[in-house]
């Protein structure tokens, strides 16, 4: 069959001819945002050109998310995806080129040809594991990583359609308003906390990769992708027909904890311990039972399958075919009721005083300065994760808790704990802290200044958790939503809040309410709750317009961005005075992608991925200051009311100042070795006249909140 030409009515069969001075050729594929030609450049280099659909053209908010794409195209090298030549987001037809990869997905070739055998898999794990490398080091998570994303050019695997990748017209949805990838090729971590995902996720995506290549079906097999969701989640991968060689090293890309899976170096070290010296000849398509089309598309914007997707979109489908005969899971109105009992909250049953014993008072050479300014290495490795206790900042890493002397950063105590922190800081509570816990983890209390274990008991299964006050409170996957003592943890009380479906739970420090969020199933209001912590009364409920997600509350008013459109993206931030029975919406200028926010008094401050920090003040109704960071996914931002502070992916704390909006300091980077980098980070923590924050490197700093340009 020859490659697809031009044809058909509307925009799918758009071709302006050119696209800055290149000709465009034919249409390689198409999609709901835009048309991918292929085309020459005036040496004659082949490229693939994506042109923006008209009536995309004509929207400023989409005009803001190319350019975005671009950019970040633009800062991965070609050595494992198709190069940036050329673009012209500003064009009246906003346009993308990069290099012509001739070559099939892989999903075409094992549809066509079958699954690889070991040497080829081999080969693909290689190039995969590289391409990851050299995509995660400079901040990008593909998030979207599957078989129809992979070209096999002649000089390895190519990985396309990188970025962020969300779906248009999914109807699982998340915290963030929708499900972010195709749920076949997702981590756990993507359905349960989407904001936590990081570059392990595409590790996971890369073991689905490869049991699809290797077996013609994926590790998780249904025709619903709720079903698979669930799969993905709690079941344990079919690795049948995986080489047994290789089968290890998928069986750990698929671990369900992010910090169990291998990177992409730990991946090709396994490689070459299974072959030491496996064949690394280029990957040769076997011949195709009848002819195909060449395929090639823009690394970005994402393209699904043949046609290109929108940018930023991933569909949500069920897994790649063909499939094989395997067993079939059933889930009838026995096995409804099964799963429901399954996901019900557990009672709690408090165990007895900490059962390990915490290394104290042992200061490990160079852990710090002594002084201050200072910085100090965590125990293990990963991102720390940190809250300011009773005297003592107290941090979370790589399974280990830890806690700092806040005045010159010297080591206390540390030890091992059983909580999952995911991307999130331990709790304060009733004295004591509470390390983050995982979903289907542990609650347990350490006494902040000895750690010392005060209570440990079962997590119910829950969606989140917060801490107001002495209160440990956990919004439940049912809807109902459960609180701990802190201090003690024996049950406080329990609401099951009738008709909440994805119920969370939020609250901020000096309010005293814990707000619980519930969407309506159409995603057009949103019910806030807000309960006292201590005895969980309902001390206001109101239903709202639109997706809403609280960032803030300040003098009994509560402060909410809302997600809008297919992507969820923040448009406007609402303030609600349940008093008054108002409330008043402040729209945004640009929308922002997956917004994180805080609230100082009465302004509001959120950074989008994309690196734009807006504060908004809810009392006068508009926009203060813009400014453009330059930092893919930032932390939340945090106020003092004199300055914004926020953390970037390679380590950097960023101060800006809070009239003016201008950046007036910044520390070095700490990417540490192997230059790693992350996708979620933790706030900074400000505390009297200093910050603290940590880095990919592994370390714990705190600098003077007063003098940021002394940084």
């Amino acid at each position: 069959m020859a490659p697809q030409q031009d044809a058909g009515a509307g925009a799918e069969a758009e071709r302006p001819g050119f696209a800055g001075h290149y000709r465009l050729e034919r249409r390689l594929g198409s999609g709901g945002m835009g048309v991918v030609h292929l085309a020459r450049s005036t040496s004659g280099l082949r490229l693939a050109v994506k042109v923006v659909h008209a009536e995309y053209a004509k929207n400023p908010e989409f005009r803001g998310r190319f350019r975005q794409e671009v950019a970040a195209a633009r800062r991965v090298s070609g050595a494992f995806t198709a190069s940036v030549v050329d673009a012209d987001p500003e064009a009246e037809r906003p346009w993308m080129a990069t290099l012509y990869i001739p070559g099939p997905t892989l999903a075409d070739e094992v549809k066509r040809n079958g699954p690889l055998d070991a040497p080829q898999l081999r080969r693909v794990m290689a190039g995969l594991a590289e391409a990851l490398r050299d995509i995660h080091r400079v901040g990008v998570v593909h998030r979207d990583l599957k078989p129809s994303n992979v070209l096999l050019s002649e000089d390895g695997p190519k990985v396309i359609d990188f970025g962020i990748s969300r779906p248009k017209d999914s109807e699982l949805r998340t915290e963030t308003g929708k499900l972010i990838g195709t749920p076949p090729f997702m981590a756990p971590e993507q359905f349960r906390r989407p904001r936590e995902v990081g570059p392990a996720a595409d590790i996971f995506a890369l073991g689905s990769v490869l049991v699809h290549a290797a077996t013609g079906r994926g590790p998780f097999d249904s025709d619903s992708p709720y079903v698979v969701a669930y799969q993905v989640v709690h079941d344990e991968p079919d690795l049948t027909g995986v080489p047994d060689e290789l089968s290890d090293l998928v069986r750990r890309c698929l671990a369900k904890e992010p910090e169990e899976r291998p990177t992409p170096d730990e991946l090709m070290a396994g490689l070459r311990a299974v072959a030491a010296s496996y064949d690394t000849r280029v990957f040769i398509p076997s011949q195709r039972t009848d002819e195909a089309p060449e395929r090639s598309r823009p690394a970005e914007p994402p393209t699904a399958g043949p046609a290109a997707r929108e940018p930023g979109a991933a569909e949500v489908t069920p897994a790649e075919k063909p499939r094989r005969g395997r067993r079939r899971v059933l889930y009838g109105s026995a096995g409804a009721a099964g799963l429901a009992a399954v996901l019900t909250l557990t009672m709690f049953q408090v165990f007895g005083v900490g059962d390990a014993t915490p290394t104290a008072g042992t200061v490990p050479e160079g852990t710090s300065s002594g002084s201050f300014p200072w910085e100090a290495a965590g125990p293990a490795e990963g991102t720390p994760r940190c809250s300011h206790g009773e005297r003592t900042l107290v941090c979370v890493q790589g399974g280990k808790a830890f806690a700092l002397r806040p005045s010159d950063g010297r080591l206390l105590w540390q030890r091992p704990v059983t909580t999952t922190t995911g991307g999130e800081k331990p709790l304060v509570a009733g004295g004591l802290v509470q390390p983050y816990p995982g979903q289907d983890g542990w609650l347990e209390a350490l006494e902040p200044t000895s750690g010392a274990r005060a209570w440990k008991q079962p997590a119910a299964a829950h969606r989140s958790v917060t801490a107001a006050e002495d209160t440990l409170v956990l919004a439940g996957i049912d809807g109902a939503v459960t609180a701990v003592d802190g201090a003690s943890g024996s049950a406080a009380w329990a609401k099951p809040l009738p008709g909440h479906g994805l119920t969370d739970v939020s609250s901020f420090p000096g309010d005293g309410l814990v707000y619980v969020t519930s969407p309506s199933a159409d995603g057009n209001s949103t019910t806030v709750t807000a309960l006292d912590p201590a005895d969980g009364d309902v001390r206001w409920e109101d239903r709202l317009d639109g997706e809403l997600r609280p960032v803030g509350a300040n003098a009994g008013r509560v402060f909410l961005v809302s997600a809008e459109g297919a992507y969820g993206d923040t448009a406007a931030v609402i303030v609600h005075d349940p008093d008054a029975g108002t409330s008043r919406r402040v729209a945004l200028r640009v929308r922002l992608e997956q917004a994180l926010g805080s609230a100082y008094g009465n302004v509001v401050h959120l950074v989008g991925t994309g690196g734009s920090l807006v504060a908004v003040d809810m009392d006068r109704g508009d926009r203060l200051w813009t400014l453009e960071t330059g930092v893919t996914r930032a932390s939340a931002p945090v106020s003092d009311g004199r300055h914004v502070f926020l953390s970037a992916p390679d380590g950097r704390l960023l101060a800006v100042d809070a009239r003016s909006g201008r950046l007036v300091g910044q520390t070095a980077p700490r990417l540490g070795a192997g230059d790693r980098v992350v996708a979620s980070l933790p706030a900074p923590v400000l505390a009297g006249d200093r910050v603290y924050a940590s880095a990919p490197d592994g370390t714990v700093f705190a600098v003077d909140a007063d003098d940021p340009a002394a940084w």
